[in-house]
């Protein structure tokens, strides 16, 4: 055993754990984990410029690798309440970070004391497990229940909280014979699998939906052997996309309301069985229950038990991780494969396959300014199969989903459910931490950008290199696009005469002057057939600098992008193609 500081301990457990890096702002309350980070000397720091960044360069730099956890740190106080977005984002997409948050000493809590507030409770709804620690000799295990807690079930975000004397205090702990827990994952019985499988074989039009719970069971290539055993077609959740190429003859599109395309709307709307394995059901895919259930039989396979039917009941729901039900379904699949109990699926695959040949969408405008459809045609023209793309939320991640091609698990980074804006830069630069070599893009409209855009300044001071599009069209978008039904557009314009810089003709932030001042590079482009040079400059700028670099394209204002209010009902907007 040996003696050491609290703080000093729970740096011994991160390391044990398998933290490298870790995302933070010091301040006065945590600066003893800090002194024991500095001594310790293998946990690399990287220096957000906002706390909300810091958390969510967690969330990047989890969602890029399995077995990755993104470690953010924060002082006391205001720290902690600005990382509650970042907690929210984590546990909405089932992604486990760790925050570690400094406290007033243990003698002035409930005293008002200069940045004290109860932090833990206020993030208990919000994580997994949210704790103040209280006896320095409880902070290690505190830390090995938290990882523990993270990769068991359903993943998710904790918080720590830390009383400044409680990390300064000399406690006895042994790192040399620290060993972490092993992770609970539920498993699905044989008998389980087989029934959901003779549900299949009785339907005449099924279908598999992979939701993200695949991804983070690191199981894709499984759900891939498993959709070419049955010969069924495989929709993706937005979260679960990448767990089949987009180019796989059994990749039937994706479903919902705004981030999914023609062919996989008519594809569900034409099934009448469903299987959904790691997804929740959630209602940007699916619109309303009637609408998506009506003559269909459903079969749920989730890690979490609550979430079988908590959207709506399905016939039959199987408690699993998802890793540990797909290699028993390949399993139960080969043999009733090899004894010849599997229906034949060829001319249902046959359907499927023309609905995504022949129901598209247009891209090839030739706008001045430029309509964005197009800039995601370039994007797919120009940028490679292994490309990571990192999205949030609004019309530019909607046309994104719509329009990009994903061929890999974790080459679609995405914050799902909770869509806070500002979470594109940081997470790319979490990615980046993660992973040193793929090519990085972001895609963000300009209020997105502007939310967080202080934190390219962490890319170029850390050397994080990727290539951000952002997609200018001085609106609020999505909301603008909302506010139709409304009959107003109210107080999403973001445009106004910048007396610095008059030749944006009202386009307002001058992007290119912050992101250079910022210490990274920029590219405006105003034409369509220029955007594909700019991401070569880009790339040069990125090798020589190794820092950020923003290519933006100026948009025409207003394009309404294609959704609805059901599957069944999607207002197209811009030009459709029936192909032959």
């Amino acid at each position: 055993m040996a003696k050491m500081t609290a703080a000093e301990a729970a740096v011994h457990v991160l390391q044990k754990e398998g933290i490298s890096v870790a995302f933070g702002v010091p301040g006065a309350a945590i600066n003893p984990l800090y002194a024991a980070l500095k001594k310790n000397g293998k946990i690399k720091h990287i220096l957000g410029r906002h706390v909300e960044g810091a958390s969510h360069m967690a969330e990047g730099y989890t969602r890029a690798a399995p077995g990755n956890i993104g470690v953010c740190i924060g002082t006391s106080g205001p720290a902690g309440t600005d990382m509650i977005t970042g907690l929210y984002s984590a546990q909405a997409d089932s992604i486990p970070i760790l925050c570690i948050t400094g406290q007033a000493p243990r003698a002035r809590l409930h005293k008002e004391d200069f940045q004290a507030v109860d932090i833990a409770s206020i993030a208990k709804t919000v994580t997994k497990m949210a704790t103040t620690v209280l006896e320095p000799a409880q902070v290690p295990r505190v830390f090995q229940q938290a990882f523990h807690l993270m990769r068991s079930g359903r993943p998710g975000p904790v918080l720590i909280d830390l009383p400044f004397d409680v990390m300064m205090a000399q406690i006895e702990f042994d790192p040399e014979t620290y060993t972490p827990l092993d992770a609970f994952k539920p498993r699905a019985s044989r008998a389980q699998v087989e029934k959901a499988l003779e549900m299949m074989n009785d339907a005449e039009h099924p279908l598999i939906t992979a939701g993200g719970g695949i991804i983070n069971a690191n199981a894709s290539a499984l759900l891939q052997e498993f959709a070419e055993i049955v010969n069924v077609p495989v929709i993706p959740t937005l979260m679960g996309w990448g767990t089949i190429p987009d180019d796989h003859p059994l990749m039937a599109g994706m479903a919902g309301l705004q981030t999914s395309h023609r062919y996989g709307n008519a594809t569900v709307l034409a099934s009448d069985f469903i299987i959904g394995i790691g997804n929740r059901w959630a209602n940007r895919h699916t619109g309303s229950v009637d609408v998506f259930t009506e003559g269909r039989t459903f079969v749920h396979v989730d890690i979490e038990p609550t979430q079988i039917g908590r959207v709506f009941g399905p016939d039959l729901g199987i408690v699993s991780d998802a890793g540990y039900a797909l290699e028993l379904f390949v399993e139960v699949a080969k043999e009733w494969k090899a004894a010849g109990r599997l229906r034949d699926r060829t001319g249902w695959v046959a359907q499927c396959q023309h609905r995504k040949r022949t129901m598209l969408r247009r891209t090839d405008y030739d706008n001045v300014p430029v309509k964005p459809l197009r800039v995601y045609q370039e994007m797919n023209k120009y940028f490679g199969r292994n490309t990571r793309y990192v999205s949030a939320i609004g019309l530019s991640q909607i046309a994104a989903a719509q329009f990009l091609h994903v061929y890999q698990p974790r080459n679609w980074i995405n914050c799902g459910q909770a869509g806070p804006l500002g979470w594109t830069i940081p997470a790319a630069l979490g990615v980046r931490a993660s992973d040193p070599t793929t090519d990085i893009v972001a895609i963000s409209g300009d209020y997105d950008f502007q939310f967080l855009i202080e934190e390219l300044a962490v890319g170029a001071q850390f050397k994080l290199p990727y290539i951000h599009v952002l997609v200018n069209n001085s609106y609020l978008g999505l909301i603008r696009q909302s506010q139709r039904g409304f009959d107003m557009d109210f107080c999403v314009q973001l445009s106004f005469e910048n007396v610095n810089a008059p030749e944006l003709n009202g386009y307002g932030v001058d992007h290119v002057a912050v992101v250079e001042g910022l210490g990274c590079k920029a590219i405006r482009v105003h034409k369509p057939d220029d955007i594909i040079p700019a991401f070569e400059q880009a790339r040069e700028l990125m090798a020589k600098f190794s820092v950020p670099v923003v290519v933006e394209v100026i948009l025409e204002r207003v394009t309404n992008i294609a959704m609805g209010t059901e599957i069944n009902a999607i207002n197209e907007f811009n030009d459709i193609i029936d192909a032959a």
